[in-house]
């Protein structure tokens, strides 16, 4: 699971050790074992697939190939493998999802845009054609065809 971050690895948790509490790090981090409490970096954190991780995820990139309970936000992009599964919201500008993944809860890809995505979609849907201009524009086609049929007649 090579990555283009992985130069800056400075962490790991390894299959079979467990850690409860808080890590902040300036780095990134690969958990293989069973973390519990609260993590944040400031680069690209790891779930490998062994990883076991209850605790809420913030992170510039979130790749999950193992167990995570808790929220994730993403400045840049999750990613989600195959052997991944998440209890959880997931909030990013992108998101990857391989088949197999088992997600629950609601995932919110904002595209990159800054203002809420609610109003992007919302705004998306308020545009373009209403049912109302579309029946005028029939009304105004059948009285145009009457009126060359009528002076066809």
């Amino acid at each position: 699971m090579a990555t283009k971050n992985d130069s800056q690895l400075n962490s790991v948790i390894g299959d079979g050790s467990i850690f409860e509490g808080k890590f902040y790090i300036n780095g990134s981090l690969k958990i293989n074992g069973r973390f519990e409490g609260e993590i944040k970096t400031k680069e690209h954190l790891i779930v490998g697939e062994t990883g076991k991780v209850k605790t809420d995820i913030t992170a510039r990139r979130v790749t999950v190939g193992g167990t995570v309970i808790g929220n994730i936000e993403a400045e840049e992009d999750v990613s989600l493998l195959s052997t991944g599964r998440i209890l959880g919201n997931i909030r990013a500008p992108k998101v990857n999802i391989e088949d197999g993944v088992v997600v629950e809860g609601e995932i919110s890809i904002s595209g990159g845009q800054k203002k809420g995505i609610k109003n992007i979609i919302e705004e998306s849907f308020g545009s373009g054609q209403k049912l109302n201009d579309v029946i005028k524009g029939e009304r105004a086609a059948i009285r145009e065809e009457k009126k060359v049929s009528s002076q066809d007649a």
